[in-house]
């Protein structure tokens, strides 16, 4: 007679918790331990063994917050245990770990006493195997960083812990266990036995017979298991559950590719600093794995996280590179961070590529194929074509299934950029990236794969993440034993390459999907940290700029071309592009450290650009006005390279007034009237009237901005339920000789003041905007009401612009109501639109609304945020905003707005001749050149990349100015593509001009031969 399913559940689940788990060692030792506690930053092993160790025991507190404490332990393997396969002696090291996930807590990593590495320990995996047999004795060095639980098992509380200078020095941990303990094997195989069949069984249907079966097997091995004799018995309980594991799977079975990788964010809860250790702690944890099992197969993306082990521990890249030539190591992504791809500005975006692809091959001789950004916030409908510019042909990511209100339609799937550009996709259907190949997760890949009918394949990307150690002997055990399981997905270890291979030749004809991959969630990225992004933007326009002149400089004067400066300070900002970093997300200790990168790569830069345009322009008592722009700005001529003479206003540039309690601003074309509040209650340009009436702009709003949960990430739709008006101005008075009016304003604990002027060529209303900002929880926005009937707006993102619907018919518009846009945005109606440009600001808010019978289309701007979690100082300070308000505006004026914006002229005093010859030049403003540079294999050839920015065909006529040999269009690596792509007429003496035919948004790489 048996006891009924609950009973027989109950029972099991007791047995594996109370007996079999802590029966997987026979016996168990403790350790002798000494430490000693590095003053200040993590030192080098041949440091830390060179200090003297103090006696230490378990029981005792150790690390400060961001502390390391070096732990010597010694031992001897007793005589009498075994020396057989059944049984292996280890280490076994508590530092004290908490219940909660791993790599949000301490963390260690084991070197022998002659400084190899061996492996790390972490809370799911503190096991490290010896190479020792009995009555050898052995020591081993144990480097454990006490890292801080700052997120506090996802409280998102406020917390000091996140900077150093206010975390504390009072110790963290307890160490609880260091011991030598004897793995028994046979009862560490039933642990996964059970662990396996347990969860499969949990996730069949109740009235399936394979679940009784399941249930009956494991009934019948835990009887034949005595609890007080595991070691012994053991075997008889696999022989009892040998039958069920054998059991192959249906034919029609999911099929899942395993691939074996950790996602560690190169910063996030943590600083950089401390990144560094957790890859390396992790490589190591798969190398170890490697070595034991030639099948498992590990994949891990971001240079950067490689470069470091090359830089920080080159035996352990040694091991790694001998790995990747074996092929179980795989490199992936080809970007040198997972950067985000919403934020950063196109040249940027490509540059990922470059900088992730030219490491991978000159240190493995691999071009990885595969896009890989699992936990990006979101994907701009501009990376399809970059990807592809770039060689990849495939793209993973997990993050979309985070979506608040819409699940995507589609696990594998086309993804078409802006330009037209395609890329097979896969969103993992298990809807983790940190799979543990549960039997709860297998089948959550099988139940929620979308295209059941047409295809049958998906990725579980398994280990655990951001230090926790990756891969697990325990998830290899769960990946052999679902291989070929009845009730099961069938499990393979694979790599991305073989998934998408295998997806691509079974998905004949795979869906399509068109524009953005939005994310319905952590919308409010688009603006934490102001700070961070004001630095970024900052960042890519100097690069821009030192680019230009450099290669100007190089090709008309021989001068050196800066390639390590500049190759170190792409690295450093690219690396600050990381999905954690830019979208201001991490601890005030990574922000703080990125606002000091950001300041030191200004200063670099700045020095390049006078340098180099001091080389171009030679000494004497002339100035002269650089302009790197595309478009001429104030009379100095535009495109790649531009100089002329002092600044001439194109228009009028107008005076302030005062009528009345108004003031009014005329220029040759617009007219502009402020009232007492500060509001702009008329706007008149091309015989319009740009506010609706009643509905005034320059309208600041001050919102309560406390989200549900992810406080700096999340900005949720209830925000708008609680709206401040800032309508009473401190103060208005005229400056700069009556053409700015200062408007100052207090509210809360803060202050703003706005100063408002034409734009030099009185086309526009130039607006800065310097806030003192010092709120909790709240929201700042600009919002500009405009009597324009639009269902769409446009906003820039790389290499192109996005329409975005301002109604919310869907549930997919009402989902948007908070987007990212770079430098400007653009309102329109046939025949007039309106241009809102910006020099730091991302989040938007784009409305068709109605009031008082009143119907128009409100642009706002998110200029700062005050979350409390992770950085509870965040946003607190200074802050300086330029806006431009661009009326009669079509997409052509916007795009020209945001480069003056970002881009200003240059003076320079000191220089003998008052102009330099552009390199190139151009005949049609709808094409863009983005970037100069000389090429990265350092031949001199000039390398020229640009874009159609108007979204229409257009033909353009390179002029260059410098003797070549040869032109080709170039991929992203500057490796030449389809020649038909360049319809060149090159002349004999190598002076020809280059015409070309873009498609909409196209982008096109040129290289120029110079010898």
């Amino acid at each position: 007679m048996h006891e009924n399913r609950e009973l027989v559940e109950a029972r099991i689940s007791r047995f594996l918790r109370e007996r079999l788990e802590p029966a997987r060692w026979r016996d168990r030792q403790p350790l002798d331990i000494t430490a000693w506690t590095a003053p200040g930053e993590p030192v080098t092993f041949d440091e830390a063994a060179r200090q003297e160790f103090l006696p230490f025991s378990t029981g005792q507190a150790w690390g400060a917050p961001w502390d390391t404490t070096w732990f010597r332990v010694s031992g001897t393997v007793p005589a009498d245990w075994p020396d057989d396969d059944g049984a292996r002696p280890e280490l076994v090291i508590d530092l004290g770990f908490n219940g909660d996930g791993p790599g949000f807590q301490a963390e260690a990593l084991v070197y022998t006493d002659q400084g190899s590495i061996v492996k790390a320990v972490e809370p799911r995996n503190m096991h490290v195997p010896l190479p020792h047999g009995p009555g050898d004795s052995f020591t081993y060095f144990v480097e454990a960083a006490s890292n801080p639980d700052v997120i506090a098992g996802f409280t998102y509380a406020p917390t000091p812990l996140g900077d150093r200078a206010t975390a504390g020095d009072a110790p963290l941990y307890v160490c609880r266990t260091a011991d030598l303990a004897l793995l028994d094997v046979s009862a560490w195989n039933l642990a996964r036995d059970f662990w396996t069949l347990n969860g499969l069984m949990h996730e069949l249907p109740m009235d399936l017979p394979r679940r009784y079966e399941i249930l009956r097997a494991m009934e019948r091995a835990v009887n034949a298991v005595d609890p007080s004799d595991i070691a012994g018995t053991a075997g008889a309980g696999r022989n009892e559950l040998a039958a069920v594991l054998a059991s192959p799977a249906y034919a029609s079975a999911h099929r899942v590719h395993g691939v074996g990788h950790a996602h560690i964010d190169s910063a996030w809860l943590w600083p950089v600093r401390e990144t560094v250790r957790k890859v390396a702690r992790t490589f190591a944890n798969v190398l170890e794995l490697m070595d034991h099992d030639p099948d498992f197969v590990f994949t891990a993306s971001s240079a950067q996280q490689y470069a470091w082990i090359k830089d920080h521990y080159p035996d352990l890249f040694a091991r790694v590179a001998a790995k990747v030539r074996s092929g179980q190591f795989v490199p992936t992504g080809g970007m040198w961070v997972e950067s985000d791809t919403n934020l950063p500005g196109g040249e940027a975006l490509v540059r990922q590529f470059v900088a992730g692809k030219r490491f991978f091959q000159e240190e493995f001789n691999v071009d990885p194929e595969v896009v890989w950004l699992p936990d990006s916030f979101g994907y701009s409908a501009a990376l399809p074509q970059i990807a592809r510019a770039a060689g990849a042909r495939w793209f993973l990511t997990q993050k979309i299934s985070w979506n608040e209100t819409n699940t995507m339609p589609h696990s594998t799937f086309l993804w078409e950029g802006i330009d037209g550009s395609r890329l097979f996709t896969h969103f993992p259907p298990v809807d983790t990236y940190n799979s543990e190949l549960s039997g709860q997760e297998l089948a959550r890949a099988q139940r929620q794969y979308a295209e059941k009918g047409f295809g049958n394949t998906s990725l579980v990307p398994f280990g655990w993440g951001d230090g926790g150690g990756g891969p697990t002997r325990e998830m290899l055990a769960a990946a052999r034993r679902t291989a070929d399981l009845e009730g099961s997905p069938k499990v393979r270890l694979s790599s991305p390459e073989r998934f998408f291979t295998a997806a691509e030749e079974e998905l004949a004809e795979p869906p399509v999907w068109s524009g953005e991959l939005y994310l319905e969630f952590h919308r409010g990225t688009y603006t934490s940290q102001a700070n961070t992004k004001r630095g970024n933007r900052r960042s890519e326009h100097l690069l821009r700029e030192a680019e230009l002149w450099a290669a100007t400089a190089a090709v008309r004067t021989g001068r050196e071309y800066p390639y390590d400066t500049l190759e170190r300070i792409w690295h450093t900002v690219l690396l600050q592009q990381f999905h954690d970093i830019l979208p201001g997300t991490s601890i005030a200790w990574v922000h703080q450290e990125a606002e000091r990168n950001y300041a030191r790569v200004a200063a670099e830069l700045e020095t390049l650009i006078d340098d180099a345009a001091r080389a171009l322009l030679g000494s004497g008592d002339s100035s002269t006005v650089l302009n790197s722009g595309p478009y001429p700005q104030q009379g100095v001529a535009g495109g790649s390279a531009a100089a002329g003479p002092t600044p001439r206003d194109t228009g009028t540039a107008g005076s302030w007034e005062r009528q009345g309690t108004a003031w009014k601003l005329a220029g040759d074309d617009l007219q502009l009237t402020v009232d007492e509040a500060g509001l702009f209650t008329s706007l008149t340009a091309g015989g319009r009237e740009v506010f609706p009436p009643g509905r005034p702009g320059n309208h600041f709003q001050l919102f309560r901005d406390t989200p549900n949960q992810w406080d700096a990430w999340d900005l949720d739709a209830h925000y708008r339920f609680s709206t401040a008006d800032l309508m009473h101005p401190d103060a208005m008075e005229l400056e700069a000789d009556g053409r700015v009016l200062r408007i100052d304003r207090s509210f809360g604990s803060s202050t703003l003041v706005q100063r408002i002027m034409l734009s030099p060529d009185g086309t526009a209303v130039d607006l800065t905007v310097d806030v003192d900002w010092h709120e909790r929880q709240k929201l700042l926005k600009l919002a500009f009401p405009l009597d324009l009937h639009a269902d769409r707006a446009a906003s820039e993102i790389q290499f192109g612009h996005i329409y975005r619907p301002t109604h919310a018919n869907t549930s997919w518009d009402a989902a948007r109501f908070e987007t990212v846009a770079h430098r400007w945005i653009h309102v329109g109606e046939p025949g007039f639109g309106v241009a809102v440009a910006n020099d730091r600001t991302y989040g938007h808010d784009t409305i068709r609304d109605e009031v008082d019978g009143v119907t128009c289309t409100t642009v706002r701007l998110s200029l700062l945020r005050a979350p409390l979690f992770p950085d509870p100082g965040t946003d607190q300070g200074s802050h300086r905003f330029r806006f431009s308000l661009c009326p009669a505006a079509g997409i052509p004026e916007a795009v020209a707005e945001g480069y003056r914006l970002n881009l200003p002229l240059r003076t320079v005093s000191g220089v003998q001749s008052p102009d330099a010859v552009p390199l190139l030049a151009l005949d049609n403003p709808a094409v863009v050149l983005e970037a100069v540079k000389l090429a990265e294999d350092r031949s001199g050839d000039v390398v020229v990349r640009l874009y159609e920015a108007f979204g229409g065909r257009a033909t353009v006529q390179i002029t260059p100015s410098f003797g070549y040999s040869s032109v080709a269009a170039t991929d992203l690596m500057e490796c030449p593509v389809d020649p038909g792509a360049v319809s060149a007429a090159v002349s004999a003496d190598g002076k020809g001009d280059v015409r070309l035919s873009l498609r909409p948004f196209e982008l096109v790489t040129l290289r120029f031969r110079t010898s």
